[in-house]
This record gives structure tokens, C-alpha cells and sequence, in this order.
């Protein structure tokens, strides 16, 4: 079960909302909870998405391309849909509201991608 896509992005939800709520607490309770509904709901969607998204990258390109463009190109992605969603929302403090939710897929993109390099050395050391 803690192998499976939905239960990260059910953890997700509650948790990066929970932080969104504390990040614009000082605001009232419905920008908060405005900001908190936001974030819950795009961190449990990148939940589900960012892992198939740089295994996907991560397998059509070879090299340092095969390193680099898939966490890279992933943080962007996250960033601007988090960015502009929370510009949408008006969210008060835009800033604060993203440093957890930017920094937990932005550092799993990078070590998965590492991870997912590894693995593909091993498996072309033991098939020669």
C-alpha cells in the first residue's frame, strides 16, 4: 500500500494544505483555507503525476540529458503551475505558501532521477 500512487497523494492533500493553512494564518480563516483547498489539491495532482512524468523523461533520453532535463524541467513545470495557480487564487502569501510545497517534489525529482540513473548502470553492467 505505500507502493501505491493514491496513498502518497491522499498524504499529499492533507499535508501541504495543512502547511498553505499555517503559511497564510495570519490572513483569516478563508484566504487560508482559499490557499490551503489550493495547494492540497495541486500537491496530491503532482503527487500522482511527477514520478511517471521523470520516469517517462528519464527513459527517452541517455547521457547527462537523461540526468538533468527530467528534475529540471520538472521543477519548472511545478513551479509555474504552483505559482500561477496560487496568483489565481489570490493567495496572500504566495511565497511562504510555496516553500514546502516547491521544495518536497523539487528534492524528489532530483533524487529519484539519480535513483532511476543508478538502477539503469547496474542493469547495463550486468548485461554485458
Amino acid at each position: 500500500m505505500a507502493k501505491a500512487t493514491w496513498v502518497h497523494a491522499l498524504v499529499a492533500f492533507p499535508g501541504m494544505g495543512a502547511w498553505a493553512l499555517f503559511a497564510n494564518r495570519a490572513h483569516g480563516l478563508a484566504p487560508a483555507l482559499t490557499a490551503a483547498l489550493v495547494q492540497g489539491g495541486l500537491s496530491a495532482t503532482i503527487t500522482v503525476f511527477l514520478k511517471r512524468g521523470l520516469e517517462a523523461m528519464h527513459a527517452r533520453l541517455s547521457g547527462p540529458a537523461a540526468v538533468l532535463v527530467p528534475p529540471l524541467l520538472a521543477c519548472a513545470v511545478v513551479l509555474a503551475v504552483l505559482l500561477t495557480a496560487h496568483r489565481l487564487a489570490a493567495t496572500r502569501e504566495i511565497w511562504a505558501t510555496l516553500a514546502v510545497p516547491y521544495g518536497v517534489p523539487t528534492t524528489y525529482g532530483w533524487i529519484y532521477t539519480l535513483s532511476l540513473t543508478a538502477a539503469a548502470r547496474r542493469r547495463a553492467r550486468g548485461a554485458t
